[in-house]
């Protein structure tokens, strides 16, 4: 028995050379920054818990924060809080039925895209 054979199959998939949409980057970045922003509730949990400790504590995590790095870390998950909320209004407005056609997600995407770079570089400058 011979197989059918589909010649608009691709044969060699290769990942770098696919150019995806801007709503699949958005998609990917909202996925991304919940989870930047879960393992950062560790982060202050512990920084918290540390601060409440005592008052040696408190002072070893207010020493921490003024690093560099640490406000490195601060300025990260401000940031993903901000991405991911900014994408997360998009689909509670997407929800409402606003922006569900394919130039409506693509122009949602955009804008999540530019609300958000603003936001995180206000940020920035706020953390630093």
């Amino acid at each position: 028995m011979k197989k059918a054979v589909n010649s608009q199959r691709p044969v060699n998939l290769d990942l770098r050379t696919i150019k995806l949409p801007v709503t699949a980057y958005t998609s990917i970045l909202h996925r991304i920054s919940g989870i930047i922003l879960f393992v950062g509730i560790a982060i202050a949990l512990y920084a918290l818990g540390k601060s409440l400790g005592s008052e040696e504590g408190f002072g070893e995590v207010r020493a921490y924060l003024t690093s560099p790095l640490a406000k490195f870390v601060i300025w990260g998950l401000l940031s993903a809080l901000l991405y991911h909320l900014v994408a997360g209004v998009r689909h509670l407005v997407m929800d409402a039925g606003v922006g569900e056609t394919l130039e409506g997600g693509k122009l949602g995407s955009k804008i999540v895209i530019v609300v958000s770079v603003v936001l995180i570089v206000l940020a920035g400058i706020w953390v630093w």
